[in-house]
């Protein structure tokens, strides 16, 4: 890694990651060390805008003092009774978040992927006890340029090689569609034997990749015809980030499985829940599915302060008035290098165009010296994704240093 522009103390650090970590990661050279509302510092001092919000975990700014003072006060009594034991929060936050989002049971997870594992088990115990599918035939559906993690069954539904290259062999019963196709999907329910359809109702790792208006009604229509179970990845989507609670709420759809993690603590700790109906949710018994740390009372805590500050400081709205002025703000520019800026609420992305093949990396790079930070995927798109707090006077000073960002690209 080229270090010259990196300060001693930041280059050390790196150092250390380097040597002694896995080499799984490419972050962008910055080391941080603290994290106030929608910015970051690092360990010189230097304040940045954050624009990816650890990819979402961070909606309602980083380190916010209602959700930290819950994690302070909980964590001073008790933080962990593992679920062999009752404790005084589980039951409080379980009615709190399934009164939230209008369900009747919550499974409580840690990670969004082990949200995601949990899901499918839920969807496959129901297409044996509930819609007669023979054993170990159930198949679930899921969208190519999906993207719910790195376990072997998150890979198993992959079509991206670089997560799934020389890794398998793979899980079996899952079967991929095109993203935003209607008439393959249904084509693919025409199988008895499928269960489930798992689908972002926008796909983020991919781009920030948004499907025509009315594919996710059509898709609860498909669901609910052939008796599929709808599972909604919301783990990005969700919790404000697009300009309303779920991004399902555009549409006004409710899926079977609704799939939550990331800024349900507000990027304190891992958090994830599974919220669906009795129907689907009781035939998991004792014994049969858990986690140690899932559903522990530091957790509880933190979320159900989590979810009452998005609401209390009105996150949704501002995501929604906000990124509809960072859109605005970046077509103005009529930058030659960026070809698509697309998105919904604060969840943003732009894709760009340049000879160089490096160049959504190196206007990156560019962004953090001027003190912004942003992160490329799938080589020419950059997300921005701020937290959901920010004003409009610093979305107009951001665009700002896009702009003068882009102007390296001529060099």
């Amino acid at each position: 890694m080229d270090t010259s522009i990196l300060s001693l103390k930041s280059a050390a650090y790196i150092q250390l990651e380097e040597q002694f970590g896995a080499h799984n990661y490419h972050p962008i050279p910055v080391v941080l060390e603290r994290g106030e509302g929608i910015f970051l510092y690092d360990v010189d001092g230097k304040r940045y805008f954050d624009f990816l919000s650890g990819y979402s975990a961070v909606n309602q700014g980083h380190c916010h003092p209602k959700i930290v003072n819950s994690l302070i006060e909980q964590a001073k009594k008790l933080t962990l009774t593992s679920r062999a034991f009752h404790n005084n929060l589980l039951g409080k936050y379980e009615q709190f978040i399934t009164q939230y989002f209008g369900y009747d049971k919550v499974l409580p997870m840690n990670t969004g992927v082990e949200g995601g594992e949990t899901a499918i088990k839920l969807a496959r115990r129901w297409a044996y006890t509930q819609k007669g599918i023979e054993a170990n035939k159930a198949k679930v559906i899921f969208a190519e340029g999906n993207f719910w993690g790195r376990t072997l069954a998150a890979i198993s539904s992959s079509t991206d090689p670089s997560s799934y290259h020389n890794f398998g062999p793979f899980l079996p019963g899952f079967e991929l569609v095109p993203y935003n196709d209607t008439a393959a999907l249904e084509k693919s329910f025409e199988d008895p034997n499928v269960c489930a359809f798992m689908v972002e109702p926008i796909q983020g790792e991919a781009g920030v990749v948004i499907p025509d208006e009315g594919y996710l009604l059509k898709v609860r229509e498909l669901c609910t015809k052939y008796n599929v179970l709808f599972i909604a990845d919301e783990i990005q989507t969700g919790l404000a980030r697009t300009g309303k609670m779920l991004a399902c709420d555009h549409e006004n759809v409710r899926p079977d499985i609704l799939i939550l993690g990331k800024a349900l603590s507000g990027g304190i700790l891992p958090v994830s829940a599974v919220l669906a109906d009795d129907f689907i949710m009781l035939n998991i018994r004792p014994g049969e599915h858990g986690s140690t740390y899932g559903g522990n009372p530091l957790a509880c805590a933190v979320a159900i302060t989590a979810l009452t500050v998005l609401k209390e400081e009105n996150m949704v709205e501002n995501a929604e008035a906000m990124g509809d002025l960072l859109r605005a703000e970046l077509t103005k520019l009529q930058s030659p290098y960026i070809t698509t800026i697309r998105g919904k609420g604060l969840l943003n992305a732009i894709v760009i165009k340049h000879d160089r093949p490096n160049a959504s990396w190196d206007l990156c790079l560019a962004l953090k010296e001027r003190g912004l930070l942003a992160k490329p995927t799938h080589g020419d798109k950059i997300r921005f994704a701020p937290p959901l707090s920010i004003s409009k006077n610093q979305i107009l000073e951001c665009v700002g240093i896009i702009a003068d960002a882009l102007e390296t690209l001529k060099d």
